[in-house]
């Protein structure tokens, strides 16, 4: 089992130009180091990915999204083959924002994790509750978290063999807390128990032992203050970091704070 706490960056729809991308790439690049504890993934728009001198870098290349199939009549898309060419090693798959903005559904979802797995590339897959509580029609308060959690997880790994689904990434990323929402965070406790479920459902569809070595991430307004507790307390394998990513400074506390409290082997 690969033991490295996991640090994402997802800089989404930023920054405007390629000089903002490059100079936020360099800052980062000279304050973190390569280290056999954390490994850092920078995922930037499709447009900066071959701007990017791999053998200079302290960390590695991901994106943002891919399509299901590797090639052919899809105007406008980008196949995980080509991403594979650029030298991304891993992709966002499944994230929110893709879900609410753009339709994607849990099948959609499953082939691109599937067509990520065919070109090697690692899926990072998003998953999460849109809202924190919901009541059914006789007032009666249901866990959001276990049963869209568990829907989403269940159709996203369908036909996905048990030799294959550990170079699946699963990032926890509770809608509700997402800092372009309503602010409310997720606290250490309530991402444990988002872990301890996901474990739970793992198990049952592979095994324990399987479910043990599959890597759980937390996503949701994880800042340089936060983000320990979701490794130290909450138990999660690494973070996706979304805002905070675009802030170089604030991006180097993070992985900095995580190395500190990160185990060594």
């Amino acid at each position: 089992m690969d033991k490295k706490t996991l640090i994402i960056a997802n800089w989404k729809c930023n920054p405007l130009t390629r000089k903002e991308a490059e100079h936020l790439l360099k800052v980062i690049n000279g304050g973190i180091k390569l280290t056999k504890d954390i490994e850092v993934v920078i995922c930037p728009p499709y447009i900066y990915l071959s701007g990017f001198n791999l053998k200079t870098l302290n960390f590695i290349l991901g994106a943002q999204d891919c399509h299901w199939e590797q090639k052919g009549a899809f105007t406008g898309e980008v196949s995980p083959l080509m991403l594979k060419d650029l030298g991304c090693q891993y992709v966002i798959v499944g994230h929110s924002e893709r879900r609410r903005y753009f339709g994607e559904t849990d099948e959609i979802i499953n082939k691109k994790i599937k067509a990520a797995l065919k070109a090697r590339l690692k899926p990072i897959f998003c998953l999460g509750e849109e809202t924190k509580d919901t009541f059914d029609s006789e007032g009666k308060q249901l866990n959001e978290m276990n049963l869209i959690v568990q829907e989403q997880l269940e159709k996203a790994v369908a036909g996905i063999s048990s030799n294959r689904i550990n170079d699946v990434i699963i990032v926890y990323e509770p809608v509700w807390a997402i800092s372009s929402n309503n602010g409310v965070s997720c606290s250490s406790d309530e991402a444990m128990q988002a872990r301890l479920f996901i474990k739970k459902i793992l198990s049952k569809l592979y095994s324990r032992r399987l479910a043990e070595e599959i890597k759980i991430l937390y996503g949701g307004s994880v800042t340089a203050k936060n983000s320990s507790d979701y490794i130290k307390k909450a138990g999660m394998n690494g973070l996706l970091v979304g805002g905070a990513s675009l802030n170089a400074s604030e991006f180097i506390r993070i992985v900095k704070g995580v190395y500190e409290i990160s185990p060594r082997f």
